[in-house]
């Protein structure tokens, strides 16, 4: 596992003039200097997601998306349009959330190439990144990302939202656990979970930080297609 910031310095160091990615939202700050973290959520789209998406726009933060395919990609175009248009990094979390480390390659494949051919064809560009369900990943899964191009992102940050739905608690666990570098995991499509996050938010701006995107918090690095990436 390869941390946000170690990849970051290195790619500044082999080549200290280059432009950064954008990585989402019209480009961004340098994480070298500014203290980041990026703001994640698993599993949608869903019904609350487009009050999350106002959110984000009147907050100006952008986030990263890893979609689901079945019953959400499927099922709400529409808003992972808007998403793509608000400048919201899309990222893929399988079609049926199963666990990849105990698929075959031909069965990963198929859990992963749903959810990209949905986002090519409704944004017109296929994610560069993934998240395993449960985190959970090896060497075979690793290969199968890396011919197809995919990095595969993992957490540091979880409030637990799937069991909860105690908003005052989602946030005192993500504020409790957040650092510099870190990635922050949430699922919009749970009951607590978007009215936790203007808040959330709030109060990490009022501790310094700068909230971005997973290639954001990676640039002047470019994601790795089978590197596994968390802090």
């Amino acid at each position: 596992m390869t941390a946000p910031r170690d990849v970051r310095e290195s790619a500044a160091a082999a080549a200290p003039g280059a432009q950064k990615s954008k990585g989402g939202g019209g480009g961004g700050p340098d994480c070298a200097v500014a203290k980041c973290v990026a703001l994640t959520f698993d599993g949608g789209p869903s019904r609350p997601t487009p009050k999350l998406l106002d959110i984000l726009k009147e907050k100006k933060v952008y986030a990263t998306f890893f979609l689901q395919g079945k019953g959400h990609t499927d099922t709400y175009p529409g808003t992972v349009l808007r998403m793509a248009r608000e400048g919201h990094e899309i990222a893929n979390h399988t079609w049926s959330h199963k666990v990849l480390t105990e698929l075959s390659a031909e069965e990963i494949e198929a859990e992963m190439k749903p959810v990209q051919d949905d986002v090519r064809r409704i944004t017109g560009r296929a994610p560069v990144l993934m998240r395993p369900p449960q985190g959970r990943t090896d060497d075979d899964v690793s290969a199968v990302m890396r011919r197809m191009g995919l990095a595969q992102v993992l957490w540091s940050v979880t409030a637990k939202d799937y069991a909860t739905t105690d908003t005052a608690l989602i946030t005192r666990r993500v504020l409790d656990q957040t650092r510099r570098d870190g990635i922050i995991l949430l699922h919009d499509r749970y009951k607590g979970t978007v009215p936790a996050v203007p808040g959330i938010i709030d109060s990490l701006r009022r501790r310094g930080y700068t909230i971005v995107t997973v290639s954001r918090l990676l640039a002047p690095a470019s994601p790795e297609p089978g590197a596994v990436y968390r802090p």
